[in-house]
């Protein structure tokens, strides 16, 4: 008998959560069974939180370090790595902007407080400082001692220097392979034990199912399907007006032409949920439209790692959802620290199904949220990663035809 894909597992014990949540409701909770049952779905759910957090800082740190460690081995490419990144940060902030002003605009959340978390904020500190203080304060702690920001957790921290390390390993270059290659073995082992936490996903996202339907008014489910609703508008409207509108701009191709050419590997993403298992269809696609094995070979694997459009809208728009679940209102720098944070916990979220939900801790706990308010997110987390992925690798590809744009000229 075969046994079920990581997807199934996770919707079948989605709906097993709410499902129990829903008759331990109905019991009440001084009933002894959801009493017992309360508990043990608390350690579970905890522990599955917890190993998230335990994951989160090695694998944002090993894989943006690598991953800028590895234009290393395109320096002869330098005006396409320069294209790709340009294009890259280019269409997250569109992304992320879209999201932040989305969230605003339509507000969800607003106006339903979450009792099961307010435990969780009684340590958040909503400190109304003067912008210069905020940002200087700000500044102050992105560059602090690598080894305190780990034993910390400052993910922020941790980042910068990342990014610092990956710089001097390109300069560096042949001198620092063994560094390079460390950093590499590093990375494939955290992929490794972030695939083991990944097996323990649907008995960890039905336990907080559990605990969180049981508990809290099942009005959620509305202000849940509102979420989704704004997410998946937006999303859209990213992939299907605003990409393609850049790519004609940029070479001339109809979105028509694009979508056509892109339909397989679009179709295996939203299926796989998974931007990594996509890779070879992706690749294919992209070859298939006539764009040369060498920029093919260099954007599309590069963007299936850092360049996550759906993913970086996404969390944004998550992390303002959660504020005002939690009755907190973000100011305008602590949306700049969560849009400056979404872009990179996107560049570190791996390409495997609800991978997000990883680097959603470190966003939420950027401005001080919760991170077992993930648990709120859960149930659609499935549903919405089909969309964001497709978006995902839809950026891939018309990347690729950009940067040939830009560097080679049009293809024939």
């Amino acid at each position: 008998m075969k046994w079920p894909s990581l997807n199934l597992q996770i919707l079948l014990a989605s709906i097993i959560g709410v499902g129990l949540g829903l008759y331990f409701q109905a019991l009440g909770t001084q009933h002894a069974l959801v009493q017992g049952s309360l508990y043990g779905a608390g350690l579970v759910g905890t522990l599955f939180i917890d190993l998230l957090k335990m994951i989160l800082v090695p694998l944002v740190f090993c894989s943006i370090s690598v991953g800028v460690a590895n234009l290393r081995q395109h320096q002869q490419m330098h005006k396409v790595w320069v294209s790709t990144m340009l294009y890259f940060v280019t269409t997250t902030t569109l992304a992320i902007t879209l999201g932040l002003l989305a969230a605003n605009y339509f507000e969800p959340g607003s106006g339903m407080h979450v009792a099961m978390f307010q435990d969780a904020m009684h340590g958040f500190e909503a400190k109304q400082l003067p912008l210069p203080e905020y940002f200087a304060q700000f500044l102050h702690g992105l560059f602090v001692n690598p080894f305190a920001a780990l034993a910390k957790g400052d993910v922020l921290a941790l980042v910068m220097f990342a990014l610092i390390l990956g710089v001097a390993l390109v300069v560096g270059g042949e001198r620092f392979d063994h560094l390079r290659k460390l950093l590499q073995e590093a990375l494939d082992v955290t992929m490794l034990i972030v695939g083991w936490v990944m097996y323990l996903a649907p008995l960890g996202i039905m336990a907080l199912l559990i605990k969180l339907v049981a508990v809290q008014d099942i009005a959620i489910l509305h202000t849940l399907a509102k979420f989704a609703a704004v997410v998946v508008g937006i999303t859209l409207l990213h992939g299907v007006v605003l990409l393609p509108l850049l790519l004609y701009l940029v070479t001339g191709k109809s979105p028509l032409w694009f979508f056509r050419g892109s339909r397989e590997a679009l179709l295996t993403a939203f299926a796989t949920s998974s931007s990594a298992a996509t890779l070879p269809v992706t690749m294919r696609s992209t070859l298939q439209m006539q764009v040369k094995p060498e920029i093919a070979g260099f954007v599309v694997p590069l963007g299936a790692t850092i360049n996550m459009d759906g993913t970086a809208l996404y969390e944004a728009i998550a992390a303002i959802f959660i504020a005002n679940l939690m009755g907190v209102e973000l100011s305008l720098v602590q949306q700049m620290i969560v849009f400056f944070t979404a872009m990179i916990a996107a560049m570190g979220a791996p390409g495997i199904p609800s991978a997000g939900m990883v680097t959603m801790v470190m966003v939420l706990q950027s401005v001080g949220l919760p991170a077992e308010a993930i648990a709120i997110l859960l149930p659609i987390d499935r549903l919405l990663d089909t969309v964001r992925t497709s978006v995902n690798v839809q950026g891939d590809i018309i990347g690729s035809l950009i940067v040939q744009k830009l560097t080679m000229g049009a293809p024939h």
